[in-house]
């Protein structure tokens, strides 16, 4: 029988560089370390036009935690072209940990009462985990990583951990750095004191 995975041990990971993935095969949770990790700068980082113009008519009200299982639950909605996802029914539960105890958050963008986007991830110290996003409007939940920039920036945070390079991230800013070069990054970042909110 396979060992419950537990908030604890999965923030122990993080601090050593790894992450929870689920294998939608066969059910079970794996740890990665890529050799190449996604970061996305924060200095650099430039919205594109449309976001910006998003972000300053504030075509969405944007929220944090204001239903963490609510994104996390979009997030694992399998996308186009795919059956399935990488966030087990496992990984959705130890993050509900998470965020019960004040590690994991979520960026949401709402209209009306209607969520049309969003984001989640692990705060700890000055780093914050990006685990996912999803949208069900257009540029909500880029909407939701300009603000969620901003306020990490605000907060004086280190680093903005992506994973695992796609497309997608690349056109939001991330780039790829060696793992030796990830590493002094997470612990120059795990060293500060911040809190998320």
């Amino acid at each position: 029988m396979q060992q419950k995975l537990m908030f604890d041990e999965v923030i122990r990971a993080y601090v050593h560089g790894y992450f929870p993935m689920g294998d939608p095969e066969d059910g079970k949770v794996y740890w990665c370390q890529p050799r190449m990790r996604a970061v996305v700068p924060l200095e650099s980082y430039r919205p594109s036009r449309v976001v910006a113009g998003l972000t300053r008519r504030s075509a969405f009200d944007v929220c944090v935690n204001r239903d963490f299982e609510k994104v996390i639950r979009s997030c694992a909605e399998p996308r186009k072209h795919e059956k399935e996802t990488w966030i087990s029914e496992e990984i959705i539960e130890v993050f509900m940990a998470l965020h019960h105890h004040g590690f994991a958050h979520s960026v949401e963008c709402y209209r009306g009462e209607e969520i049309a986007g969003g984001l989640y991830g692990i705060a700890l110290g000055g780093a914050f985990f990006g685990e996912s996003m999803f949208y069900r409007q257009p540029n909500a939940s880029k909407v939701a990583f300009d603000w969620l920039i901003g306020h990490l920036k605000a907060k004086g945070y280190a680093l903005l951990d992506a994973q695992i390079m796609n497309p997608h991230l690349a056109s939001l800013g991330a780039v790829e750095i060696a793992h030796a070069a990830y590493m002094e990054q997470l612990l120059h970042a795990l060293s500060k004191k911040i809190h998320f909110i």
